[in-house]
């Protein structure tokens, strides 16, 4: 009995230094080899609060390559590098915990800044520091989903900045998106005559939604079951999990990221019902690349392949992701890796 009693309270001790260590232990990022390498994680003032961006890449003579991550507060730096590795051998590669996200969420954010205008800014601030940090005129920019409605604003102000825009699940207009996600949902659920799924969806009823943040989640949850989110890939497990096992998120990083997402679900989520890019946007000075997943109705591929059809371009090219749903990048990451480094060889020429 009394071994019992000292194994456990010996157990109870090792947990709570691997909880302390978790918690405690400052973020870093492994170290790339190379004496041009680069391999960080920084706080950077931008738009003035603290937000934290990880650098990472083999040679700093290469090209910078910025990923704007989708929600908003869908931050990925806890776990954007087990995707990215052939990326860092091409470009200086960064992500960006946007304001409000993930290591970039404080409670003393003033939720009036939480809008588009705000975040176009930041996202300007952003560029201007790295191009000076690495004597770089432009960089390579890459937009997922709420990063890629973020990127085409940037683009369109700040065209100077950009070699070329890689888009990623494009949010092309506020309204359809949610009416065309929704109609699949309601249209896979009659086929597998799921009744709990229709009586969530009729309940919430067809967009845009009244309560924007609970009707959205709800018919969220369904789209996944029915693959028109990930196919390939669980991001949220990988956020949990690197929250605890990788060294890019501390478990109070974690902590902040699900704080970040509720935050900036409350203040943003919604905030797009106006948006009509086609409408508003026909024509952009840069290069643009759409990387659609094939079984994407998170943001419907339909949509951007009408976009796509009718924006004009410097130069435009569409490319399928036959495995992909909303998350191309993660689901088909060789795919996306030997575009992004394709895109950078044909601007050399």
């Amino acid at each position: 009995m009394k071994l019992i009693k000292k194994v456990f309270k010996l157990t109870m001790v090792i947990l709570v230094i691997f909880l302390l260590l978790v918690l405690l232990i400052p973020s870093r990022t492994p170290q790339n080899e190379g004496n041009n390498s680069i391999a960080s994680i920084q706080k950077v003032e931008i738009g003035g609060i603290e937000q934290y961006i990880m650098i990472r890449g083999r040679d700093i003579n290469n090209p910078i390559l910025l990923f704007l991550h989708g929600g908003p507060g869908y931050s990925q730096i806890s776990y954007a590098r087990k995707y990215q590795e052939e990326l860092e051998d091409n470009f200086i590669v960064v992500n960006w915990d946007q304001r409000g996200s993930g290591m970039s969420f404080s409670f003393n954010i003033p939720k009036e800044t939480m809008n588009r205008e705000q975040f176009i800014e930041d996202g300007k601030e952003l560029i201007d520091y790295l191009c000076r940090k690495y004597n770089k005129e432009k960089i390579y920019l890459v937009g997922h989903s709420w990063g890629s409605e973020l990127g085409l604003y940037i683009i369109d102000r700040y065209p100077e900045k950009i070699t070329a825009f890689i888009s990623i699940g494009q949010v092309v207009n506020g309204i359809d998106n949610e009416v065309v996600s929704y109609d699949y949902v309601v249209e896979m659920a009659q086929k597998e005559n799921n009744e709990k799924a229709l009586e969530d969806l009729e309940k919430i009823g067809r967009p845009p939604y009244k309560k924007k943040v609970r009707d959205r989640a709800t018919q969220r949850k369904w789209l996944g079951k029915y693959g028109g989110v990930e196919r390939k890939v669980n991001t949220l497990k990988d956020i949990i999990l690197s929250s605890f096992f990788s060294p890019e998120y501390t478990g109070i990083d974690g902590l902040k990221f699900a704080l970040g997402n509720k935050f900036t679900a409350d203040t943003m989520w919604g905030h797009n019902n106006d948006l009509d890019f086609m409408r508003d946007l026909p024509e952009v000075k840069v290069p643009i690349y759409f990387c659609v997943g094939r079984y994407d109705y998170n943001t419907p591929s339909i949509l951007v392949e009408h976009y796509y059809n009718n924006i004009i371009a410097p130069k435009k090219e569409i490319i399928w992701f036959e495995e992909s749903a909303h998350f191309p990048h993660f689901e088909e990451p060789e795919k996306f890796a030997q575009l992004a480094i394709q895109i950078k060889e044909n601007n050399e020429k």
